[in-house]
């Protein structure tokens, strides 16, 4: 089977046409910019330079060259992305300034590169045709429309307020045409006796004009924001491929998110659930389905990523899916981080590397504490109740975190083979004792279990934590498992090898700037909890197009995982290490205000170790 050409994917044959469109507009728009913010600049060779090239005709008046200069860097964008809209824009903006330069007989050579650069867009319209948010045409619209009955409103009663200072009395048309006018950085027939408000009120009215133009090609131009959700006929295909490729990946269970999307191999075998945040077409860890299936679907997710121009990213993946999405894609990968695998099968409380565990583990037995290992179907509807309840309010902030490994639920029926783990204390008092602390893992394949969630009463005993990882490792064997996932560590190697003697300064620096990051972030602190245990670390990976996406792909997966939420006062970051994030509240620290010089607790126990709740 032959390999779609570029076009057949919904790419581009020349993709040199787009970048030389959007880079021509960027450079266009800075010039512009540059003449409208440096007045010397008009006057210079490099003006003379810029009025030559198209764009530059498009001014309707010497005083608005800044506000097309920021039009046509957005415009440049737009088109550097191969929005169909972006390119119907400027081919009507393009042959309109040949016209005006034509008519003026200025610039004749601008006329003709604009007619030139405007054929080439023409001849290459097919390689612009990603789509934009059908929604926002209406919304530019009714920004358009409510913004500019607004600066007419507000324009008119500043030039009314200001009517001692006008030169004689005109009528109330030519004050709404000098208003209109000026919008548009135009002079206007209504005079100023006074220089002072004569250049307040043009200035008042240009910037009115430039904020509606602004928002109004921003809204038109905005990528599509669907909403993720996963229907029951594509839960009940994942589910399928789960049932039959599920061991293949930790992070699989994930994908059945319901606010997540899905596209499928052309053969059904493979999945990719993803979000589109922020214009980021963000998945996370490996396809779902038969390894021979990915490439499939892989290019229908790239493919749907250039249909709307959104950035494709995955956040989490292993090496092996790693390696099939660079090269299935032409993506590159950065390493993240490591995730922490224990096998049960070789777990133990013996010897001396584990003895912090089984001191902490031991000691919050003592003080009365017991655990109940069960499986999710196990439960009875009011313990079911009673623990996401418990869960909820132990949750540390007010937005529930998570998204490449969360399950963003507990409780729901069809998460029956999930497992559970709860921490009682006093056990008498009511029935199943007062609940202290959960863990919740959901499956992985048929033999391992992933961790999703780990809450704790803040009022508990430090360690409390460690006794609950415990006894979940011990009661593993019972329930068939032989491989439990624990959290992710970003980062791990650096912070592995920086402390190691004889690594050189580059890696010490690179460590020492993790360690002070750790004071908000709980990055080392995540490792040195998650090495307790003696796991087998497995890499993960994030894979994206090109470098200059990474501060957009990264402030994506910060809303995606809700450290970054729109509409919260105040976003918190306290840890944003767990799990690429975290697992929906799994704190394993504690001191997050600890200070400095704090290095030991009771048992010898680190207090970045412990549970802030």
């Amino acid at each position: 089977m032959s390999r779609p050409t570029p076009r057949e994917r919904g790419g581009t044959s020349r993709p040199w046409v787009p970048a030389a469109a959007g880079a021509a507009a960027a450079l266009i728009g800075a010039l512009d910019i540059l003449k409208g913010v440096v007045p010397h600049f008009r006057t210079s060779r490099i003006s003379e330079l810029a009025s030559v090239l198209p764009g530059s005709v498009t001014t309707l008046a010497e005083a608005a060259t800044l506000l097309v200069g920021i039009l046509l860097i957005m415009l440049a964008h737009a088109l550097r992305r191969r929005k169909r809209r972006a390119w119907r824009a400027v081919v009507v903006l393009l042959p309109l300034g040949a016209v005006v330069e034509a008519l003026r007989w200025r610039h004749p050579l601008a006329a003709a590169v604009s007619l030139g650069l405007f054929a080439v867009l023409l001849a290459n319209r097919r390689e612009f045709s990603a789509l934009s948010d059908p929604r926002s045409r209406w919304r530019a619209l009714g920004n358009l429309v409510g913004l500019g009955a607004a600066d007419i409103v507000i324009g008119w009663s500043l030039v009314a307020w200001h009517s001692r200072s006008v030169i004689g009395s005109p009528s109330v048309g030519d004050q709404l045409r000098h208003v209109v006018l000026g919008l548009f950085g135009l002079e206007g027939p209504v005079q100023f006796s006074v220089e002072r408000v004569a250049d307040m009120v043009y200035y008042s009215l240009a910037g009115l004009g430039a904020l509606t133009a602004v928002t109004t090609i921003y809204l038109f131009l905005r990528p599509e924001r669907p909403v993720a959700v996963l229907g029951p006929e594509d839960e009940e295909r994942l589910r399928a491929l789960l049932a039959r490729y599920g061991g293949q990946d930790s992070l699989g269970y994930f994908a059945l998110r319901r606010d997540k999307s899905v596209v499928f191999s052309p053969s059904g075998k493979a999945a990719v659930c993803y979000r589109v945040v922020a214009g980021v077409m963000l998945a996370s860890g490996d396809p779902i389905g038969d390894v021979e299936a990915w490439p499939g679907a892989i290019r229908r997710f790239l493919d749907e990523a250039a249909r709307h121009a959104w950035v494709p990213a995955v956040i989490g993946c292993s090496e092996r899916g790693g390696e099939v999405w660079t090269r299935e894609g032409r993506l590159d990968a950065l390493e993240l981080g490591d995730e922490a695998v224990v096998d049960v099968a070789g777990f133990t409380l013996d010897g001396r590397a584990m003895r912090n565990v089984r001191q902490m583990a031991n000691r919050v037995e003592r003080l009365g504490y017991t655990c109940r290992v069960r499986r999710a179907a196990d439960l009875s509807g009011g313990e079911r109740d009673r623990v996401r309840a418990a869960a909820d309010s132990w949750r540390g902030t007010e937005t529930e975190r998570g998204f490449s490994m969360a399950l963003g639920r507990f409780g729901d029926p069809a998460d029956g083979e999930c497992l559970v783990v709860t921490a009682h204390r006093d056990p008498g008092d009511g029935p199943g004792g007062d609940l202290r602390a959960v863990l919740h893992f959901v499956p992985w394949g048929g033999d391992g279990v992933s961790l999703d969630l780990m809450r704790r009463d803040r009022q508990a005993d430090p360690g409390l934590n460690e006794l609950l990882i415990v006894k979940a490792l011990q009661a593993a064997p019972g329930f068939g498992v032989a491989r439990v996932s624990l959290n992710f560590a970003m980062f791990r190697s650096t912070l592995a090898r920086g402390e190691r003697l004889g690594a050189g300064p580059v890696l010490r620096a690179w460590r020492g700037v993790l360690v002070f990051l750790s004071r908000w972030f709980q990055i080392e602190s995540l490792y040195r909890f998650n090495a307790k245990f003696q796991p087998r670390w497995e890499p993960r990976f994030l894979v994206y197009p090109t470098a200059r996406d990474l501060p957009r792909i990264g402030l994506a997966a910060l809303r995606a995982e809700a450290f970054l939420t729109p509409g919260l006062p105040r976003p918190r970051f306290a840890r944003l290490s767990v799990r690429l994030g975290r697992r929906s509240g799994r704190p394993e620290v504690e001191a997050l205000r600890r200070p400095a010089g704090a290095v030991s607790g009771p048992d010898g126990d680190p207090p970045v170790h412990r549970e802030a709740g």
